[in-house]
């Protein structure tokens, strides 16, 4: 549970703050655009230090590397909600994204190590419920606070959770540190890791307030995010020691594993992001109450994974995996029905299948990438399944939200061009706000807002269905990999 608490800290920070963003930036007398580098600072920071975890552990050990980084990040977390200005709350974002890192991946190994292979899968499944939780809990807990307390309190609160879950793996798991070793550091290979990230997310968060390739800011970070890249992956390929082991991608299983869990989660996160989005922008929910139709997902998931890690060790993950993109895929498809009439109820059915999903997502992708990975490789497995996982969703927050605008902008010319103050419902809708009392140019107004409303309606529906299809494609990449058997033996260090 230590484990669980600790993870859930760390996802929940990803998102907690995206709802917030309008109440931070008002509070600290900021533009709403200034304050997105909250989100940037931290996930560029996570994105570094993320695939350093394998040299961590094997360094300093892994029951060690963990409870530091939840220490620090507790810390960190600290800092955030007492600062005082935005440079104070970038620099302490920075601060927690780059040492809550080894997070994630240190808990995965953990659960590995301490727990034997008959118990394995009810321990993943627990530690999966944590994970995919957290993305719809976010917006809630960040939605309540900021409508109701001081935005600071969205940090605040990691604070007795975090000491908690540290003493906890610290007094219980202290017993079953890993065998360290003095390895020297990649330097020029973290350095260039630094660098490519860091250009690809500012390309990413700032893009589509910059027009993309058309401002010459943007064009330089992705050709300098692109040319380190490449300069990175040459160097890490040559490397006798390299801080990112990229060799790993030789195992089918951990290769096309990660790349279905690198998808599957960037379509999920994407999703996420876009219906509270849609949900306050255009139908005049609250931050809370956008959050709170994303519940259900959450509370179905947190029912349903006990079972299906029960299930995990009898089950092929296959066909796991293969129903997780099927429940995805069916949501999605509900979703694409939406109106801008349909009530909570109709909203909230999609997400009750979303949790089905979501309960075996990862416990089945986790069996898949770490088939056939040795023990004492598998933190810097889980550390760059990771990386991959943060990078794609990244990538679907950007994408997602410029798509969402772009699609707005043609059905809003296309209805734009279906109506007219010719037309004659165009004109009998005007009549019957003229008799409400509106002058005509008022009422011009009103379905000028109406037809703004169903553009963007009909631009989530299309996202909707395209995230429907991209499950189902993701099925046949579960199905390119090797029979996964069960994960077992212990964590070590190299």
């Amino acid at each position: 549970m230590a484990l669980a608490l600790g993870t859930f800290m760390q996802v929940l920070d990803t998102t907690i703050a995206n709802v917030s963003l309008t109440t931070i930036a008002g509070n600290l007398g900021v533009s709403s655009d200034s304050s997105t580098w909250v989100i940037t600072a931290f996930a560029v920071a996570n994105g570094v230090t993320v695939p350093l975890t394998g040299w961590l552990m094997r360094r300093f050990g892994v029951v060690r590397t963990f409870v530091v980084s939840v220490i620090l990040f507790t810390l960190a977390s600290l800092l955030c909600g007492i600062a005082w200005s935005l440079p104070s709350l970038i620099l302490f974002r920075v601060l927690q994204g780059a040492v809550s890192g080894p997070m994630i991946p240190g808990s995965q190994a953990l659960l590995i190590s301490i727990f034997p292979p008959e118990r394995r899968s009810t321990a993943l499944g627990i530690w999966s419920m944590t994970t995919l939780v957290g993305p719809v809990a976010g917006p809630i807990l960040g939605g309540y606070i900021s409508d109701n307390y001081h935005w600071g309190w969205i940090f605040l609160i990691n604070v007795p959770v975090g000491l908690a879950s540290a003493f906890i793996s610290w007094r219980f798991m202290k017993s079953r540190e890993t065998a360290t070793a003095k390895l020297p550091i990649d330097a020029v290979g973290l350095g260039l890791l630094a660098f490519w990230v860091g250009c690809l997310q500012v390309f990413l968060d700032l893009g589509k307030n910059e027009d993309w390739f058309h401002s010459p800011f943007i064009t330089t970070m992705a050709l300098l995010a692109a040319i380190g890249f490449v300069a990175w992956l040459i160097w890490e390929l040559t490397e006798e020691r390299p801080a990112v082991d990229l060799s790993l991608f030789a195992n089918r299983n951990f290769a096309l594993g990660t790349v279905a869990l690198t998808l599957g989660y960037a379509v999920f996160f994407g999703n996420t992001l876009l219906l509270p989005l849609w949900l306050q922008q255009q139908l005049g929910y609250t931050a809370t109450w956008a959050g709170l139709v994303s519940a259900p997902s959450g509370i179905v998931s947190v029912i349903a994974t006990p079972f299906v890690a029960r299930l995990s060790g009898k089950v092929d993950a296959r066909w796991l995996a293969s129903f997780a993109f099927v429940a995805f895929a069916a949501s999605y498809l509900m979703r694409s029905g939406y109106t801008t009439q349909t009530d909570y109820f109709h909203f909230m059915l999609p997400m009750l299948v979303q949790g089905l999903g979501m309960s075996t997502f990862f416990v089945a992708m986790l069996s898949i990438s770490l088939d056939g990975v040795s023990a004492e490789r598998t933190p810097s497995a889980t550390g760059l399944s990771n990386f991959a996982r943060i990078t794609g969703s990244s990538f679907a927050a950007s994408l997602v939200t410029t798509m969402w605008d772009r699609r707005e902008a043609l059905h809003q010319s296309r209805l734009a061009d279906a109506s007219s103050p010719f037309d004659p419902v165009f004109r009998h809708a005007a009549d019957a706000l003229g008799q409400l009392g509106l002058t005509a140019q008022q009422g011009y107004g009103v379905l000028t807002r109406e037809m703004v409303g169903q553009a963007y309606l009909l631009s989530s529906n299309d996202i909707f269905r395209a995230s429907a299809w991209a499950m189902m494609a993701m099925i046949a990449i579960v199905w390119i990999v090797r029979k996964p058997a069960p994960l077992t033996g212990p964590v070590a260090a190299d």
